[in-house]
């Protein structure tokens, strides 16, 4: 079975998707959030960088600003790209790594662009000035096509802690369902109860889709080709 279950949110999810078909992969996507963008009000002055967590941060703030822009892992880095900056720098893993990152280039004030649902972020030195630009809203109940994947043995991914919550409150029943998660936090958010749990060794959707290769025995593209 290499079918597999991709609950983020759009566009996020076609992106996961297209990589896990170019791997071999089945992916069903279904998304769990609707990302809105909201109105927010104007930055303040004198901020020296900008920080975004997430690439719907970056997607739904409508600004691009003349300073440093510090992004949590690539595809945030893109989409800050897309939105406008130049000088983008990607953290090598989390929020709390992109502020240090901060820190240590003599950033003294920020301006934290993120969604309602967030994780606070700080570093010694730096002030950071929070703005809510997107809300992400949970659908009311699983989306036909997950329970169709669920029902047909897919592995489940699940890529932050909220999804794996919101996931875990609307699936029901769940002896047969196996679980991948990006992250530590994301496969404790989900809860016990599941037929497995395994997480990546990285939080980033390529380690996640490896770990989904494993977990359905295929083996890489790159493998592959090495043993024929």
């Amino acid at each position: 079975m290499n079918r597999i279950l991709v609950l983020r949110p759009q566009p996020a999810a076609d992106e996961t998707a297209s990589r896990a078909a170019a791997l071999g992969l089945d992916p069903v996507v279904a998304p769990l959030f609707l990302i809105e963008p909201l109105r927010w009000p104007p930055p303040p002055a004198g901020f020296d960088a900008v920080l975004f967590t997430s690439a719907n941060g970056a997607r739904c703030a409508g600004i691009a600003a003349d300073v440093p822009c510090y992004a949590v892992g690539p595809a945030t880095a893109a989409a800050a790209r897309t939105a406008g900056f130049v000088d983008v720098r990607t953290g090598p893993s989390d929020g709390a790594a992109a502020a240090a990152m901060m820190a240590a280039d003599g950033i003294r004030r920020a301006l934290h662009l993120c969604g309602r649902d967030h994780i606070a972020v700080a570093a010694p030195g730096v002030e950071i000035e929070r703005r809510i630009v997107y809300s992400a809203e949970a659908v009311p109940e699983l989306p036909p096509a997950a329970r169709r994947a669920l029902a047909e043995g897919a592995l489940v991914l699940l890529h932050s802690a909220r999804a794996a919550a919101a996931f875990a409150a609307l699936a029901g029943k769940r002896p047969g369902v196996r679980l991948a998660a990006i992250s530590s936090a994301a496969a404790d958010a989900a809860g016990e109860g599941w037929a497995s749990k395994s997480v990546a060794p990285f939080p980033r959707d390529e380690a996640l889709l490896e770990l989904a290769l494993r977990l359905c025995h295929i083996a890489p593209p790159e493998a592959a080709a090495a043993g024929t």
